[in-house]
């Protein structure tokens, strides 16, 4: 459930800077657009991938690996972006850090729910 609502904060959060307007964009102060984008976009696979755990489905699993696997990528790419000098928010990349452990959690109940049946 907790990756459902995840998700769609995500995609609420990430339409509103992407969406809203002037007043959101400007609000948002240092925007890094591939994190804004990849966070965005990321909500709906997140929602999938609630569902699907809650029903025990195994690809939800795998969703959830790859899922992690993006949201580090990113992480990477954003902590690269900021040793190169590029402007961000310090709260963007506390967010990622977030949003990475979380999707680490995640696939550890996952997995350990999934070999216990």
């Amino acid at each position: 459930m907790f990756a459902i609502v995840f998700g769609f904060l995500t995609i609420l959060s990430g339409g509103l800077v992407l969406f809203g307007g002037n007043e959101i964009t400007e609000a948002a102060g240092n925007i890094v657009q591939f994190v804004l984008w990849f966070n965005f976009f990321a909500g709906f696979p997140y929602v999938a991938a609630g569902f699907g755990l809650l029903r025990n489905r195994h690809w939800a699993v795998w969703l959830s690996i790859a899922i992690l696997a993006c949201s580090a990528t990113v992480l990477a790419g954003l902590v690269l972006h900021i040793a190169m000098g590029g402007a961000y928010e310090l709260r963007t990349l506390v967010a990622m850090l977030f949003r990475t452990a979380v999707w680490a959690l995640i696939v550890l109940t996952a997995r350990s729910r999934t070999l216990r049946r």
